[in-house]
């Protein structure tokens, strides 16, 4: 057990950061931003003064936009020292190690630092995946190491994921805590299990649309334009993992898929690895989903023709649930709607076409199962108000004029259409089902709380909505029947519901009051 710690680091505490490259740059700006003296090592010589010369110019076009006054760039430049050697470390009360992303390294520079540094001095890792169970064992004072994930680049993203291994001191975890609250952060605290919180709940937004491209559901512009337009995302999965690089995240993805077991959740795609072992690598290597350069065109999203008829009106048959707003954008638009409130079919009448939410079965499964003609299922959209692209699938017994007539309803409204292929759960609502049901297996598992996992997902990888207040919204009733349809179309555990969905959903419970 480490030594007592408040729960906040005085203004005038020392800050040491090990690591000198862009993530340990950029968290020695963020404490020296919050007010701390700040001590940056890298055991490459003149590494830690460079990284400060590279800091300065980023400050100083800050200074240009008009974001930062030349007063507070001096004041923060100012309160970081370079050193080369370890030892300059030893009055430092909070160090960050951000190197190498290998175990036997990090281990080697907390037993120097064990030495180097006062016992009550917290030791935090900046580590995105290895445990800090491990990190800590053997240790003379395992109590004060911590997990501090920053996410890139540090200055800019709000997230710290407050990392405790099996023996880290809760006093450690409260101090680091209050700290990157204290920096502006918006820290949530998890538990050392592989991935953390973001690394593993995010698995499925790129598992999901891997899985649709490899069905041939539509191709990968397409997907993220849906993503994006319809999701409300700020990047679409084949564009999101171009720009991170496939190496990284096809890594990622293999390192949680072992972590756990080989556990068919988080299977890696084999479409990725092949973008791996060709160096097809992303914006990087020019070439990855999509191709790079000066004279390369991007791809548009397959978008269904408008015709020069006039649209259709509307029925609402019965509660159409979440497609009530669309429904009211529809009347906003000009296009008559009706309400026949007297049924329970839940569906919406455009023309000849029975229009439905996407409920996790295919449309020919729906359309028999349900004795429904013309059926067109309609995706998840994050705000049916704002959306400007919308999926669709069809019954292989659903004809082109009553698909056509649900085109041109929307585009009436100002809603592109992309049909995809028979596929179950469409493109937005599978992905969101998948991404709130890891978030219940994590705070099921008690690797986070419901609100940590939302704010985790929110400002680590700027999610426009928390995926488990997302599943309160759709309902947790149909996010666990959607979840169970999926399941019973594959026949994989891929999507078996979360015990918690169930659990929830049984009750008639909510994530969030």
């Amino acid at each position: 057990m480490m030594p007592e710690q408040t729960h906040t680091l005085s203004i005038d505490t020392l800050v040491a950061v090990i690591g000198a490259g862009a993530m340990g740059a950029g968290i020695a700006q963020v404490a020296a931003q919050a007010g701390h003296p700040v001590k940056l090592y890298d055991n490459r010589e003149g590494a830690a003064a460079q990284a400060i010369d590279t800091m300065a110019a980023q400050l100083n076009k800050l200074v240009a936009r008009g974001k930062l006054t030349a007063e507070q760039r001096d004041a923060v430049l100012s309160r970081i020292t370079p050193v080369d050697d370890i030892e300059a470390l030893v009055d430092a009360k909070l160090v960050i190690e951000a190197i190498i992303e290998n175990l036997d390294v990090k281990r080697s520079v907390l037993a120097t630092l064990e030495d180097v540094c006062s016992d009550d001095c917290i030791l935090a890792s900046n580590t995105s995946s290895l445990s800090i169970t491990s990190l800590a064992a053997g240790r003379r004072y395992p109590g004060r190491i911590v997990g501090m994930h920053f996410f890139n680049p540090a200055p800019i993203m709000k997230l710290v994921e407050v990392v405790s291994g099996l023996a880290t001191d809760s006093n450690a975890a409260s101090t680091v805590y209050d700290t990157a609250l204290n920096w502006g952060k918006k820290p949530v605290h998890t538990r050392s299990t592989p991935g953390f919180i973001v690394n593993r709940v995010a698995r499925p937004f790129y598992a999901e649309s891997l899985r649709l491209l490899q069905e041939q559901a539509s191709d990968c512009a397409t997907l993220d334009a849906l993503m994006r337009d319809a999701g409300g995302f700020r990047m679409g999965a084949f564009e999101l993992t171009d720009l991170i690089g496939h190496d990284v995240n096809y890594a990622v993805t293999c390192s949680v898929f072992t972590a756990y077991y080989g556990d068919f959740r988080f299977q890696p795609s084999l479409i990725q690895k092949e973008l791996v072992d060709a160096g097809y690598l992303g914006r990087k290597a020019s070439r990855g989903f999509y191709h790079y350069g000066e004279a390369t065109e991007q791809p548009l999203a397959l978008t269904v023709t408008v015709s020069s008829d006039t649209p259709s009106g509307c029925v609402a048959l019965g509660d159409v649930g979440l497609l009530s707003v669309l429904v009211q954008r529809l009347a906003q638009a000009g296009i008559s709607v009706d309400q026949e409130s007297a049924s329970d079919a839940g569906v919406l009448r455009i023309g000849t076409a029975t229009v439905a939410l996407t409920d996790g079965r295919l449309a020919c499964q729906r359309a028999l199962e349900e004795g429904l003609t013309n059926l067109v299922l309609i995706d998840l959209a994050l705000d049916y108000n704002q959306a400007s692209r919308l999926a669709i699938s069809r019954a292989h017994n659903t004809s082109t004029d009553a698909v056509q007539q649900v085109v041109d309803c929307l585009a009436q409204a100002g809603i592109q259409v992309s049909e995809l292929t028979d596929v179950p759960g469409l493109a937005v609502m599978r992905t969101v089902c998948m991404l709130a049901n890891e978030g219940a297996d994590a705070v099921l598992q008690g690797v986070g709380d419901a609100i940590g996992v939302d704010t985790a997902m929110c400002f680590g990888v700027n999610y426009p909505r928390g995926p488990l207040r997302w599943a309160d919204q759709i309902g947790l009733a149909k996010v666990d029947q959607l979840l169970t349809y999926l399941q019973a179309v594959y026949g994989e555990d891929r999507y078996r519901p979360s015990l918690l969905i169930r659990r929830l959903a049984l009750q008639g419970g909510r994530f969030h009051d």
